[in-house]
């Protein structure tokens, strides 16, 4: 699943009334379109009561729109060697210091709850954070958009009616559950509380860590780690693997004996930029070095996000489970750099 970008919960909550409605997909009226979708949510439970309170006066949010057309990831200057965007330059971006020394203070204070999750799901105590971490800013930064109705007009825009129209009937069902339509706020495409979780993802993987009856990932920290960590056990994290180590790459390695075939079913040009998979062993006999803690037997890919020349990392599935949660090399790059300092 490739989660749409989290964005600041400064980002203003236009009302519809400022601006001038646009052409949307499907040819259907915004009202005529929320009454198939709550024709759908009463055939998979949801009550009327509960889809009338979420619908009743909602008028789509031209800013989502906007948000939604203009979503194109930049990395920073192109690196005139592969033609992408500079990795490094990402990263420096994006783990400041000032995220880091946040995450490690948020680890000394949740340190005895980490310790624990860590055990319970065989996910390191510092991916979670650093998934935390990176976006939420540690729960400070969620969102301000209402969620009902950020997903209501992506789903009636109709550019990707099948996720947003799922995700909306889902929403709708957590309201129906109990939960108050004002802690429904999050990012304008539709995640929300500390791991940024779309509707269906909560329903589907979010845990009740404290037994209180409430799978509270807004506000509660033992919720949101046991959440993030049954996310990734369930979308197959290793126990005992690093997601990746830093690696020395001489430049006897022949790049084109490296080129991995396969065309990956999902985020295909993601994974084009990884090599084939080899044992760490047989990485070894090439003259690739790893720099950190990882088994000979180990299946990694080569990732060198800036060129030869630069930085190269082996790469292990456990990367591959970070992708997962955001199909992008410098999502899960910095995200996997961010638990290494962390965990310092």
């Amino acid at each position: 699943m490739k989660k749409p970008s989290p964005i600041t919960a400064a980002t203003l909550f236009l009302s519809a009334a400022t601006l001038t409605v646009p052409a949307h997909a499907q040819g259907e009226s915004f009202d005529a379109y929320l009454d198939t979708v709550a024709a759908k949510a009463r055939a998979e439970g949801v009550r009327d009561a509960t889809i009338t309170a979420i619908f009743s006066g909602m008028t789509p949010n031209n800013r989502v729109i906007e948000l939604d057309q203009g979503n194109v990831s930049s990395g920073g200057n192109v690196n005139p060697d592969t033609g992408f965007a500079w990795m490094s330059s990402y990263i420096n971006r994006h783990n400041s210091q000032s995220r880091i020394n946040g995450g490690r203070s948020t680890m000394r204070r949740v340190a005895t709850l980490a310790s624990d999750v860590e055990q319970q799901y065989g996910v390191p105590a510092e991916i979670v954070v650093a998934i935390w971490g990176h976006e939420t800013a540690y729960g400070a930064v969620k969102g301000s958009f209402d969620l009902p109705r950020s997903l209501a007009t992506l789903a009636w825009d109709g550019r990707r009616r099948e996720l947003f129209e799922r995700e909306l009937i889902d929403v709708l069902k957590i309201a129906d559950s109990g939960v108050p339509r004002d802690t429904l706020v999050g990012s304008w495409a539709g995640a929300f509380g500390n791991p940024q979780f779309l509707p269906s993802v909560y329903l589907r993987l979010a845990v009740d860590g404290d037994g209180d009856g409430d799978r509270d990932i807004w506000n509660s920290d033992v919720d949101t780690l046991h959440s993030i960590a049954n996310y990734f056990r369930d979308s197959g994290w290793r126990p005992g693997q690093p997601w990746g180590v830093r690696a020395y790459v001489p430049n006897s390695v022949d790049r084109d004996a490296i080129v991995n075939d396969v065309v990956s079913p999902v985020c295909p040009r993601v994974h084009a930029r990884h090599s084939k998979w080899m044992t760490v062993r047989e990485w070894r006999e090439l003259g690739v070095e790893p720099r950190g803690n990882i088994g000979d037997d180990v299946m990694a890919s080569l990732f060198e996000p800036d060129g030869p020349a630069y930085p190269g990392y082996l790469l292990t599935q456990n990367y591959r489970v970070i992708l997962e949660y955001n199909c992008s090399n410098y999502y899960a790059m910095s995200v996997g750099l961010l638990a290494d300092e962390i965990k310092q």
